[in-house]
């Protein structure tokens, strides 16, 4: 073997060790592909660096990261969770598993708008997990389904990951978009089956609201409550993703409209402000820094990698493997979905994706399609153990009396599910490309 291919599985080697250590991801990235990179070809190599950085730091597509970031937290801020629970927990809650129903349907609404798995997390913890215990839900049922459900804005667009994949594949963001959402809705709609099978195999577990309880506001005020909270939020997903998929908008236009609109939503719910547009801008500028240091910082990385031949050495890797493309692809998944364990998406996607690359252009796979698996691959590693940032985020709001073993026990369904979809989307190429299609992108 060349030495340097041996010091490309050095610093991946190094990588993964400082990593564990506990030095933050940016500068693990960095430290890894300076030194090796400097021990294998010297200076030399990173002449090409600061073109690297410059294209990061100017690329247009990027520019609707802290747009869209912005929009989201904004809507946080509204307090829009609140009130879309507090609708849509009473008209699902004659059923068995209808608190659980409406937690799916609000995380899908969040995913939609604010698309930022801790908000939704937080909130609904919040919001729901005293009163799904107060009315004798199982405690693991109700922490795995509201840590699915918050997540489930990492795939439904606009998502940030997808933004990050077109980059990383020369996709339309657009295009990414119409392909992840019938795969999130998809998924949204595998969490409410279950939901509701196990309202039938075991009702105790997932108990309706009692009918005194929902009889304390009247359909009609009901109705009026549902359109004034659910239709604005809805309006504006409605108008952000349609002039995108629609091809009416590019990505940063429509993310500038999607700031706008969370304002005037935010100012239509009376809790628009000069504290919260002031918190709404700091917490946008360190979201986005942090998210485009480790962009940078991931182009040491990459630099070095490729310099040191480590793609020729994953090329010759895959070569070993039976089974052809498929096999490819699922070795892909595997590696992606073990990663996810340990590091978060942003470094998985610009580590993994990367690396990944050269074999499926060179097998001319759909790379759409590609990006659909890997997006909803990508959702487990908020789920997954030990670092599974959503179980952080639930365990920091949930009350004392739930132990971190009931949250980790309850999301391992919902990772059998994400599972489940991953493999559809698989065997089901159409699920990921036909809107794409159909719409002409």
């Amino acid at each position: 073997m060349p030495i340097t291919e041996i010091y490309a599985l050095a610093m991946l080697g190094s990588f993964f060790v400082l990593l564990m250590v506990g030095i933050p991801v940016g500068l693990t990235l960095a430290v890894s592909g300076f030194v090796w990179g400097w021990l294998g070809f010297g200076p030399m190599l990173f002449n090409l660096l600061p073109h690297r950085i410059f294209g990061v730091v100017t690329n247009y597509t990027l520019l609707a990261i802290p747009l869209f970031v912005f929009m989201g937290v904004m809507l946080e801020k509204s307090r829009m969770a609140e009130d879309l629970m507090d609708v849509v927990g009473r008209l699902a809650g004659n059923l068995r598993g209808g608190l659980g129903l409406g937690i799916v349907l609000v995380g899908v609404l969040m995913g939609a708008t604010t698309g930022i798995v801790g908000a939704t997390v937080i909130t609904l913890g919040l919001l729901t997990l005293p009163n799904l215990l107060r009315r004798g839900y199982d405690p693991g049922f109700a922490c795995g389904v509201i840590c699915a459900s918050g997540t489930l804005g990492q795939i439904i667009p606009p998502s940030l990951i997808l933004i990050l994949l077109a980059d990383i594949l020369n996709l339309s963001v657009g295009t990414l978009f119409a392909a992840a959402m019938v795969p999130g809705l998809m998924l949204a709609g595998i969490y409410c089956l279950y939901i509701i099978a196990l309202g039938i195999l075991s009702p105790s577990s997932v108990p309706p609201v009692p009918a005194e309880e929902r009889a304390l506001i009247s359909n009609a005020e009901l109705v009026a409550k549902l359109s004034k909270v659910v239709a604005p939020p809805l309006g504006l997903v409605i108008a952000v993703l349609g002039s995108i998929i629609g091809g009416v908008a590019a990505p940063t236009e429509a993310a500038s409209m999607g700031a706008l609109g969370a304002i005037v939503v935010t100012s239509l719910g009376g809790r628009f402000g000069w504290r919260v547009l002031k918190e709404t801008v700091q917490q946008t500028a360190r979201i986005t820094a942090m998210m485009m240091f480790i962009l940078m910082c991931a182009q040491v990385f990459a630099l070095s990698f490729r310099g040191l031949q480590g793609e020729r050495l994953v090329e010759d890797m895959f070569a070993f493997l039976p089974g052809g493309v498929g096999a490819d692809i699922w070795f892909m998944m595997l590696i992606i979905f073990v990663l996810g364990f340990f590091i978060e998406w942003i470094e998985i996607s610009y580590i993994a994706v990367p690396l990944f690359l050269p074999v499926l252009l060179k097998a001319e796979v759909d790379l759409v399609w590609i990006a659909a698996l890997v997006c909803v691959n990508l959702q487990t590693s908020f789920l997954t153990p030990p670092f599974g940032w959503a179980l952080f985020f639930l365990r920091s709001v949930a009350p004392a009396e739930i132990s971190t073993g009931q949250i980790y026990r309850g999301v391992i369904p919902f990772i059998v599910m994400q599972g489940l979809a991953l493999v559809l989307v698989y065997a089901f190429p159409g699920l990921a490309t036909w809107l794409p299609r159909a719409i002409g992108w």
